[in-house]
């Protein structure tokens, strides 16, 4: 009997940078599928360079972006790739030895490791950093409302593989507090959504939860000078998730 396909899927925009390490680990695959929203510098060219084929649609949130991607995959099963991650041999191997298998798994979990700037992170909350990246098609729906972090819901069990994907992650500091400053509105509407509140005091408190768990908890204080900025500057992310949170809900209290 053969094996099911797999398609790897990479969601793309201006990755012209990373996509060809990227799709190069990834040319195991039965299908290669780029979806790119709107690039404006030579993601689709590379691309198609690559084998991959190229579907264009436009950015609307990640909820969305991942199930029309899903939709448009050939595969039996569906396999996530981000741009910035690599994936080595040994789990190009594991997922193939997973889509053969015939237990009840509809997913798998991927382990991460995660550099910062040449650095690995391993506490903090970013090891080992499971990600729902292997799903067999017709088993697997995203929320379509889910407007950041984004996780597929399965009708059946999953596993987990033992070989981690490597992200790298970002290249400055100043990179990575664009992406949290980018994340933060839709952290916001997605609290929002479900009902939560944002009180005066949550400004305080919500922070200092935030770095207690990272650099506490999460023993964030093992990765040294890097972990304690990468904590504290979670810390400030809150700030900005209730600070775009109060705005939505003092446009509710007007309307």
């Amino acid at each position: 009997m053969s094996r099911p396909a797999i398609s790897a899927v990479v969601l793309a925009y201006n990755e012209e940078r990373h996509l060809p390490a990227c799709l190069a680990t990834l040319d195991w695959a039965d299908e290669l599928l780029v979806v790119d929203s709107g690039s404006t510098d030579r993601t689709p060219e590379i691309a198609r360079a690559a084998g991959a084929r190229v579907e264009h649609r436009p950015f609307t949130h990640f909820g969305d972006q991942r199930q029309a991607a899903l939709d448009m995959a050939s595969g039996d099963w569906v396999f996530f790739v981000d741009a910035d991650e690599r994936v080595p041999a040994a789990l190009a191997e594991e997922v193939r030895g997973a889509v053969a298998r015939t237990g009840p798994e509809v997913g798998w979990w991927v382990p991460r490791r995660n550099f910062f700037w040449g650095h690995e992170v391993r506490y903090a909350g970013w090891a080992p950093d499971y990600q729902l990246r292997l799903l067999r098609k017709g088993h697997a729906r995203y929320d379509r409302s889910a407007l950041v972090h984004e996780v597929a819901k399965l009708d059946g069990p999953t596993g987990r593989l033992r070989t981690p994907l490597i992200h790298l992650n970002y290249d400055s500091w100043a990179e990575f507090w664009a992406k949290q400053r980018a994340y933060a509105p839709y952290e916001a509407r997605r609290r929002r959504l479900q009902g939560q509140r944002c009180r005066p005091w949550t400004f305080l408190l919500q922070p200092g939860r935030e770095f207690y768990r990272r650099f506490v908890v999460w023993r964030g204080y093992r990765d040294g000078r890097l972990g304690l900025g990468l904590c504290l500057l979670m810390a400030c992310y809150e700030v900005l998730v209730c600070r775009h949170l109060w705005a939505l809900q003092r446009e509710r209290e007007v309307e």
